[in-house]
């Protein structure tokens, strides 16, 4: 047994050299939502016919618009096709946060909630801390066949960032992150507009009660810089205009959203003993919208970008509606939010032209069938970067693909192998060993940078930014964990508790024959796609376990899952 596992370690070790090789991974080689007929829900487009597709393809798109292939996912999206299946995602009833304690943290008369109330010893992990929604998160990704809506919310709420490091009320974050799986295939206009109007971004970012004659300039630099527009002027592919850097605004124009920002408090709820609302300021609470305070906002005439102006007079909900429209009406708002969207499903390096076709579906409102025709139309961004010819066409481009994200990497492994979790070990342990505590990112800039340089070549590669040599083992470790170590058994006192662990009963059924069980599970976690070296070092430590070894079919299943779920093809998603 001993002879064996070191085999399979010798053969993981290079997955680690591999990932250093930044620019041969991202250029290498070589549950879902069902296919039924009939139409989605009422106002949404007619279904299109099934048109198969092949492995390929069907694994590709699982790893652009789900959270890891399974063997039924594959299946079912080699029977309908990219487009019939993404319609039957769009339709797919949606996922929710729902654990954690209520709005009684802030809705006390106390100084104290954990401290004064007995709620028992998880008071600061169930009212105040992001853990159930990590609980959600997970449970929700591994089983919910609303994949892709999950997926178009996670990347939202990392370019329109909060972090619990800084806002203290798992009710509010479970708002603002719900918001995000409530308008993933809505409009853009309206995710920007429900972000500013949000208590958790409002307190974040320092624009509750904001002071009209000296406003703090946070949210409104943000809102510029990360959520809408960036930074420098874009062409409609996402090139900077000219060649150069010119920026898209300057400290006045800063200055000038941050007054029309002002005006706002805190929803009415909060009370605690330490909080006295004064001149229309209420206390600090997370349940709903901010609403306008009386006489705290500036009425002067204010100029804004995208050829939007506010008389003087204006009120806080007039300018607010004024700040969304210039954000909208600016032409850097397609390219800017697509190739970053792009970036987060499909590819770390879109080409111009592919950016270029998504920032026309954004600005349209249409593609394909898909569409209310409106700007900012989410169906129809995401539909155009999933059915792009850069998203399907394969083999893919040489610089194609990304390094999946921990929680991606973690999601797929308990995906394709039959697992299970509660989400309880994502928090403090694998969250923080592999780079990415969820919901808890080091800053509004997220846990990675979207241009973030692969070392050693011209690409950008943004998860990389929280891949080092730690994390990186960490990663191998963690599919050791799962596959070898048998995962966690379940927490007492996490609700619904359940064990962290994969299945491959299945696979065993195959380990008689080894080139049958390692093609199979090529198959799930890489489309097919591996190298002929790389598949017969693998079926060679598979096939190192003979009848000699006890409940060596077991061991063959175990090294084959191992070997191909932390080998590099599996990382990089292609």
């Amino acid at each position: 047994m001993v002879v064996n596992q070191c085999r399979a370690g010798r053969i993981a070790m290079h997955v680690l050299a591999g990932l250093a090789l930044a620019a041969a991974l991202v250029g290498c080689g070589g549950g879902g939502g069902g296919s039924g007929a009939g139409a989605g829900p009422q106002g949404a487009e007619p279904l299109p016919p099934a048109v198969p597709t092949s492995l390929a393809d069907a694994s590709r798109l699982a790893d652009q618009a789900s959270f890891g292939a399974t063997e039924n996912l594959l299946d079912e999206v080699m029977a309908a096709g990219p487009q019939r299946w993404i319609a039957l995602q769009f339709a797919a009833d949606a996922s929710r946060y729902q654990r954690g304690g209520n709005d009684a943290i802030h809705a006390f008369d106390g100084t104290d909630y954990c401290a004064e109330v007995d709620v028992g010893p998880n008071c600061w992990r169930d009212w105040v801390s992001n853990r159930p929604l990590v609980w959600d998160f997970f449970r929700n990704a591994v089983n919910n066949p609303d994949q892709l809506r999950q997926r178009v919310a996670l990347a939202l709420s990392q370019i329109l960032v909060v972090s619990q490091l800084e806002v203290d009320g798992t009710y509010g974050l479970r708002n603002y992150q719900n918001a995000f799986l409530e308008n993933a295939f809505g409009n853009y206009r309206t995710v920007l507009k429900k972000v500013a109007m949000s208590p958790v971004m409002g307190d974040y970012l320092n624009n509750a009660n904001n002071s009209k004659t000296a406003p703090n300039e946070n949210f409104a630099r943000e809102l510029l810089q990360l959520f809408a527009i960036g930074t420098c002027e874009l062409e409609a592919d996402g090139r900077l205009k000219g060649g150069k850097c010119q920026p898209t605004y300057d400290n006045a124009r800063v200055r000038e959203y941050a007054y029309a920002l002002t005006g706002w408090t805190y929803p009415p709820g909060g009370r605690l003993a330490w909080c006295t609302p004064r001149n229309g300021t209420n206390c600090r609470y997370y349940g709903g919208d901010m609403v306008p305070r009386p006489g705290a906002h500036e009425e002067k005439a204010l100029t804004l970008l995208g050829g939007v102006s506010l008389p003087a007079g204006h009120s806080a909900p007039a300018a607010l509606e004024g700040v969304v429209d210039s954000l909208m009406s600016h032409p850097n708002i397609g390219p800017f939010v697509g190739r970053q969207l792009i970036q987060h499903l499909v590819t770390s390096n879109p080409s111009p032209a592919y950016v270029a076709r998504v920032a026309a579906a954004f600005n349209t409102g249409r593609h394909a069938q898909f569409g209310t025709g409106t700007k900012g139309d989410l169906r129809a961004t995401v539909a155009a970067i999933l059915l792009d010819a850069e998203a399907r066409t394969s083999p893919p481009a040489a610089s194609a693909g990304r390094l999946r994200e921990p929680v991606q990497f973690a999601t797929g492994v308990l995906r394709g192998l039959n697992g299970q979790t509660d989400g309880d070990p994502f928090t403090w342990w694998w969250g923080d060993a592999m780079g990415q505590h969820l919901f808890r990112s080091p800053s509004v800039f997220n846990f990675y940078p979207p241009d973030y340089p692969v070392a050693g070549t011209a690409l950008q590669g943004p998860q990389f930014g929280i891949l080092n040599a730690n994390t990186g083992l960490a990663r191998i470790n963690f599919v050791n964990y799962m596959v070898n170590w048998g995962g966690s058994q379940p927490i007492a006192g996490v609700p619904d508790a359940m064990a962290t662990k994969v299945n491959l009963q299945a696979f065993v059924a195959d380990a008689a024959d080894p080139a049958k069980l390692v093609d199979r599970m090529v198959r799930l976690g890489l489309g097919g796609r591996i190298s002929p070296a790389s598949r017969q070092a693998i079926i060679d430590a598979v096939s190192a376990w003979t009848p000699a070894s006890t409940d060596y079919l077991t061991y063959r299943a175990k090294t084959a899952a191992y070997l191909v779920f932390a080998s590099p093809h599996y990382q990089i998603a292609r």
